[in-house]
């Protein structure tokens, strides 16, 4: 770890001087109760660095949470070994592709009996909400797209592993984007200027703060509960796909929230963009890229980190770099021996390790943070997939 200024420690691998200026930036604000912590897959990213944990006394950034309110990881370790699998894992695809439905947008035709009983067990407070409560409904138990993924795993025991990544869907986003956008006009109205005008923050005790406060713990219960929907729907076709098995453990935790938090002797609100909370005894999830290792971690508690650590590898280059840079066979070779959507390469490339930092690395700067429990590696992976507007240069 560096200290770059008595405001701003570095854990960060290979960070570019963009998102350390970005990270600067931030924690030179008024409100900012301590320091902000960039963790080892710090990188450049809307709003706030992405990796980042900022520390708040009486305001919040609502593009440092951003605008995927919630999104996390799943892990179930089940009863299986790598001896109980087929032979053919590609049979379980399509099992897959019916479980969980992936892409932009997408999401299933009509609300599951599951979605209907959690939306009214816990529906959203806020209109704009409400107005959209059919969608939240069709989409609750669906993927999204780009980094989000389903993966079948085996650990350093050949255990079998179930993991997951998303988050809060349309219904987060359209929330995270009006409370940015009233944010923004509420900085114009009381004439502050920011050098980054995505650093527009929301005063506690006004009613936009509390209308945000409402809004955003519902969608990370909203997208708690996704990731549950999922990993139930697609563990019950797994273990029928099998014939047999049953779940020992799950790991739910997300890396894009904002909590209240009791740090130094001072309840702060604590924003995580890109980070999960590492508590000692704390369980997490740290996923690598396609192609590469996951880890199941145990947190230390480490206190200058505000009990934190790394949420993935961090992206090395731009989705739009890596489309211009990385071949669908560059993609179709890293990922060998694995089950995956090998047809739909070309529209994968921005999500080929390549395009992320060293996963290896990024575990050993933050070992003063979490303690590695099992270390996973892919054997079948499931991505939502885009059509790409950004054509690769010839």
């Amino acid at each position: 770890m560096r200290q770059e200024s008595p405001r701003l420690f570095n854990w960060a691998v290979d960070v570019d001087e963009k998102a350390l200026e970005q990270a600067r930036r931030a924690s030179q604000l008024p409100f900012i109760a301590g320091h902000v912590a960039l963790m080892p897959d710090a990188h450049w990213g809307l709003g706030a660095t992405i990796g980042s944990v900022i520390p708040t006394e009486g305001a919040i950034i609502p593009a440092a949470v951003g605008v995927d309110i919630g999104c996390g990881m799943c892990a179930v370790e089940t009863s299986l070994s790598a001896a109980d699998l087929p032979d053919d894992m590609a049979l379980f695809m399509p099992d897959v592709r019916e479980a969980i439905p992936a892409g932009v947008g997408k999401g299933h035709n009509e609300a599951t009996p599951a979605a209907v009983a959690w939306l009214g067990k816990d529906p959203p407070e806020s209109g704009l909400a409400r107005d959209r409560i059919r969608k939240a409904g069709q989409q609750f138990g669906s993927l999204g797209s780009g980094n989000h993924f389903f993966e079948v795993c085996l650990d350093e025991r050949d255990a079998v592993w179930l993991v997951l990544h998303s988050g809060s869907r349309g219904i987060g986003n359209e929330l995270a984007e009006h409370h940015i956008a009233r944010a923004k006009g509420l900085m114009k109205q009381w004439w502050i200027e920011l050098e980054d005008p995505d650093l527009a923050y929301l005063v506690q005790g006004t009613p936009e703060f509390e209308d945000y406060i409402r809004d955003m713990l519902w969608a990370q219960r909203y997208a708690r509960a996704n990731r549950d929907q999922m990993m139930n729907e697609v563990l019950h076709r797994f273990f029928r796909f099998v014939g047999h098995g049953h779940e020992l453990g799950r790991v739910n935790c997300h890396h894009n929230f904002t909590e209240m938090e009791h740090h130094r002797g001072r309840d702060v609100w604590v924003t995580r963009k890109g980070a999960i909370r590492a508590r000692v005894g704390d369980m997490g999830v740290i996923p690598g890229s396609m192609g590469t290792r996951s880890y199941i971690v145990r947190g230390r508690g480490n206190p200058l980190s505000y009990h934190s650590s790394s949420h993935g590898a961090g992206r090395r280059l731009s989705r739009g770099e890596a489309i211009r840079s990385i071949t669908g066979d560059d993609l179709r070779r890293a990922m060998e021996g694995r089950v995956w959507l090998d047809r739909d390469a070309d529209s994968l490339v921005d999500e080929a390790p390549m395009a992320y930092k060293d996963i290896d690395e990024v575990m050993e700067a933050q070992r003063d943070l979490v303690e590695v429990v099992h270390t996973l590696r892919q054997i079948l992976n499931y991505k939502g997939v885009e059509e790409r507007r950004t054509r690769r240069r010839r």
